[in-house]
Order: structure tokens, then C-alpha cells, then sequence
């Protein structure tokens, strides 16, 4: 048994035999040639030839894949009639007297060295995008018929790396999953891997000498396991099951309602740390976004990031959603989650310290860059806002001030901002015992029950050693959360869930019956509590 480590594109487990795919190479030589026109005239008409393969796929893609797989070959089809990719051909014909074929050549390596120099991650990819067509453009001026892919049996294809249009030629029922040495996670291959719901690993340094072989892809945990012995592979098997149970539950639930059986609906939202979890969403059919870590925006960079740069963010999970809801978390910062550019100071007791909300209120530029950029996103969608940490009543008449005064600085400079729901996470003691209160002062609640529960039972959650001390099912936290829900719902708010508790099955039919009004989970918990909701007398 061998294991190869790569990087996941796209989640599941995938086991069968690999099939193990070696490009045929085209070989170009450099001819000499007299009629240049001649030459240029077998090179435009190359092209079009090219471009009515291209359509051919597109409409391929379009009815295995859809819409956003096939754009690719309509990008590959602007490549192809780009105007400085067709002179460069004809320039080197003319100005060398060579065969197409050569100049094709030359000027494929030319835009693709170029692309491969760029620093953006998506035009670098591109780069592989000019070796695709130059190699079709190739194969029509030769002549040559590409070899179909012969995926025969279910398989795991292995391959150096796979162009789209390859990867479109597959008989799409028998491939299992797709494993390549390189290539990134902005390649149209990975874009089609996931759009065709496949496990799919990229960066694998595999050996050359594994075709025939059983293997069993992990897309979860980005590895490739060849010749797995029993117990690995008896394990595999099991997950494999759990998980074409849950594509099952994915098609049986899909676009229904998460409604009890005597009527009462639940919103059931995700909570995502970043744009690369919308594809989850969608996936698993949230109804909207009831956590956005908007911190993720603060982690990832050396320095802090700009209005710009944050509103770029949130308008695109905005509009992404399509109108659905999205509450985003203002910056929740300190305790676990340190950055080195605030200067924090250490602390002995961090998770009580100087974090999330008591950061914003002292450092109010930070704040209103932040709050700035959400709402001019809330003119792209229905965007809600909800801040953390809150322990009185006097901290969210504070916030309001300063959205107030936000919301008339965008007026005087006429950007415009659309209805922003604004909200508090009661995920402290002290927040649940003036929540009758706070609620006439927000839109909504939303219980962060990992800090509750840690501030009510006094543990330390990131310690191992009190693991047997904690209880998140607690009396006295379903009491703070029975107790939240009744306030909240007296002050005329709406009340939601969006701690770990909110995926615990054991509670939901409990969590029903307080009148929750909202659950937001990983996206991979949205079904299964959908089905239980749905089970709900």
C-alpha cells in the first residue's frame, strides 16, 4: 500500500482501478515553404475548422455539465480568434517563409510563457488554455484525428495534467475521479472535475508504474492510497457508502422546503469562512448564509485589507446568492485568532480579553472601513449584519451610532446601499440575561453556542484535559437558549442558531419545539437536519 499526497479540488471518495493516461505527443518540424499566401490561407482556414470543433464542444459541455463547464470552450473559442495570437502565426510564416504548423507552435509557446510569467493565479492557468488550442489548431492542419480517451470500466484517471476539452471526451459514467500532477485549483479542469460532482487531486507526485491498479481517492483528505490493504480499503468502502447516501439525500431534498410536518419552517442557513465555501452552499441547497467569518479577509494578509478589497468580497457572495440571505460577522478577532499587524498585546486570559466587538469600539477606523465596504455590498443583495461579543445594551446603541454615521457618509458622497438587517450574537451569559432588551435594539439574534456553552460552564474549550467537564447538551445552556428565543421573539426579533449545537440532531426536534427560527451549519450538515426537520411532527 502506497499513499500519495496532493491537494483536493473537489470532496468525496472515489475507488476503483486507475487508468493511467500518457499524452500522444504532436511532433512539429520546421519546414521551408515558397507560397506564403498559400501558407497563411491553410492557416485561416485551420482556425475556422478549429473554432467549429470548439462549438461542437461547447454544446457538448452544455448538456453534460452546463453552462458554467462550457464556458470554458467559449473562452478557448476568443483564444483561438484573438487577433494578436492570429498575426503572431501569420507574422512568423511571413517572416521565416515556415509551415503553419511551426508557426503555430512558436507562437503557442510564446502566449503561454507569457501567461505563465503573470502573477494572477486565474491568467496563469490560461497559459495551458494556449497549449489546448495550439495543439487542436496542430492536429487540424496535420490532419491528424485525436485519439478518443479510452475510459473503459469505472475508473480513476491519472494523468501528468488534462486539458478541458479532454476531460469533456469522457464518457462522464465511467470516470471516478481525476488525479493529475499538476495543475491548480483555477484550472478549467477542476473547474469541470467540480462540476461534474467527481473527487479530484492535483499536485500528486505518483509513480508512473501504478496503471491497472486499485486505488481509492480521498478528496477529503487530499490523497491517493494505491493497492490499499484490507482494513484501509474494507474503511473506504464504508465512507463510500455514507456518502452516495448522502447524494442520495441531496436529490430526494433538494429544492424542498425545510417545514415541520404541522407547518412550521425553519430558515436553514450555512456558515462559510470564505468564498471557496459558496460552492458548498449551492451544493447542499442552503437557504442563505447565516454566518460569514469575515475575519478570513484578516487572517490570510500581511497587512489590513482595504474598503476596496473588502466590499469586492462581499459583493460577490451577494450577488453569488442571488438575493438569499448573507449575515456576515463583523471582524472577530483575538483569543484563538491572533493577527500580528494589530500590535494585540498577550494576554493571560485571552478569551476573555481584548477581542472581537471590544477591538471594533476602540478602533473605530477599523471598524468603519469594514462597515463601509458591507454596506455598499448591501446594494448587491440582502445583506444582514451581525456583531459579536455582546455584553449590554449601551455596546449596541454605540454600533448603531457609527453604522448611522457610515450610512451618512455614503449618502454625502452619493454611493449607494441597500436595507441592512442588523443583528448581535448572544454568545454570552451576560448578553442572555438582558436579551429581552437587546432585542428591541437589533432585527435578530443569533446564538454562538461554542462561546456560550464555554462562558456558562466556565471551560476552557481549547483544553484537553477538561474534554470529560464539558457538556454542550447542559441543562443550564438549553435553558439560556430556550430563554433567548422566548426574549428575543417579546422584543419583536427573530432568533437563530449558529454555534455547533445548531447541527446536533440529538436537539433539533428540541430547538423546534423552543420556536427557533433559523439553524445555520456547515454546509454539509444542511441536508441531513433538512430531512430531520422535515421528519418533525
Amino acid at each position: 500500500m502506497k499513499r500519495f499526497s496532493g491537494k483536493a479540488v473537489f470532496h468525496g471518495i472515489a475507488i476503483g482501478k486507475i487508468q493511467r493516461l500518457k499524452k500522444k505527443e504532436t511532433n512539429v518540424f520546421r519546414n521551408h515553404i515558397e507560397d506564403v499566401e498559400q501558407e497563411i490561407a491553410r492557416a485561416e482556414k485551420a482556425v475556422t475548422e478549429t473554432e467549429e470543433q470548439l462549438k461542437k464542444l461547447y454544446d457538448k459541455a452544455l448538456r453534460e455539465v452546463g453552462e458554467s463547464g462550457a464556458a470554458i470552450f467559449e473562452v478557448h473559442q476568443m483564444m483561438l480568434q484573438d487577433q494578436d495570437y492570429q498575426e503572431s502565426i501569420q507574422n512568423i510564416i511571413r517572416t521565416q517563409q515556415v509551415n503553419a504548423e511551426y508557426a503555430v507552435a512558436i507562437t503557442a509557446d510564446n502566449f503561454s510563457d507569457m501567461f505563465a510569467q503573470m502573477e494572477d493565479a486565474y491568467m496563469k492557468e490560461r497559459a495551458a488554455d494556449v497549449k489546448d488550442i495550439s495543439e487542436r489548431l496542430i492536429r487540424v492542419l496535420s490532419a491528424e484525428e485525436k485519439e478518443d480517451l479510452d475510459t473503459e470500466g469505472a475508473t480513476i484517471i491519472v494523468a501528468d495534467d488534462l486539458s478541458p476539452s479532454e476531460t469533456v471526451q469522457m464518457d462522464k459514467s465511467k470516470v471516478k475521479s481525476f488525479v493529475t500532477r499538476y495543475g491548480s485549483s483555477n484550472s478549467h479542469t477542476a473547474i469541470l472535475a467540480r462540476t461534474m460532482n467527481v473527487p479530484a487531486l492535483i499536485g500528486v507526485a505518483y509513480e508512473d508504474d501504478i496503471d491497472g491498479m486499485t486505488a481509492v481517492v480521498d478528496g477529503f483528505k487530499g490523497e491517493l492510497i494505491v493497492e490499499p490493504d484490507a482494513d484501509v480499503l474494507a474503511e473506504y468502502e464504508k465512507k463510500a457508502a455514507e456518502e452516495a447516501e448522502k447524494q442520495k439525500l441531496l436529490q430526494e431534498l433538494k429544492g424542498k422546503e425545510t417545514v415541520t410536518q404541522s407547518g412550521k419552517q425553519i430558515r436553514l442557513y450555512a456558515n462559510i469562512g470564505g468564498i471557496s465555501d459558496l460552492q458548498a452552499v449551492m451544493q447542499n441547497d442552503a437557504a442563505g448564509i447565516g454566518l460569514f467569518r469575515s475575519e478570513f479577509l484578516y487572517l490570510e494578509k500581511d497587512d489590513y485589507p482595504t474598503e476596496d478589497e473588502q466590499f469586492k468580497v462581499y459583493r460577490s457572495v451577494a450577488e453569488t446568492m442571488a438575493g438569499k440571505k448573507v449575515i456576515i460577522r463583523t471582524l472577530d478577532i483575538g483569543a484563538d485568532k491572533q493577527i500580528g499587524y494589530f500590535g494585540l498585546d498577550k494576554e493571560d486570559n485571552p478569551a476573555m480579553g481584548y477581542r472581537a466587538i471590544r477591538i471594533c469600539l476602540t478602533r473605530i477606523d477599523i471598524f468603519k472601513t469594514q462597515l463601509r465596504a458591507l454596506y455598499r455590498a448591501s446594494a448587491y443583495g440582502n445583506i444582514g449584519i451581525m456583531f459579536p461579543m455582546i455584553i449590554s445594551v449601551n455596546e449596541v446603541k454605540r454600533i448603531k451610532e457609527i453604522v448611522e454615521e457610515v450610512k451618512q457618509e455614503l449618502k454625502e458622497n452619493g454611493i449607494a446601499y441597500g436595507e441592512v438587517e442588523l443583528g448581535v450574537m448572544i454568545e454570552t451569559p451576560a448578553a442572555v440575561m438582558v436579551s429581552e432588551e437587546l432585542a428591541k435594539e437589533v432585527d435578530f439574534f443569533s446564538i454562538g453556542t461554542n462561546d456560550l456553552t464555554q462562558y456558562t460552564l466556565a471551560i476552557d474549550r481549547q483544553n484537553a484535559k477538561l474534554d470529560d467537564f464539558y457538556d454542550a447538551h447542559h441543562p443550564a445552556i438549553l435553558r439560556m437558549i430556550r430563554m433567548v428565543v422566548e426574549n428575543g421573539h417579546k422584543g419583536g426579533a427573530w432568533v437563530g442558531i449558529c454555534g455547533e449545537l445548531g447541527a446536533d440532531l440529538e436537539l433539533t426536534d428540541e430547538f423546534v419545539e423552543m420556536g427557533i427560527d433559523e439553524l445555520s451549519v456547515s454546509p454539509s450538515c444542511i441536508l441531513p437536519i433538512r430531512k430531520k426537520i422535515r421528519d418533525h411532527q
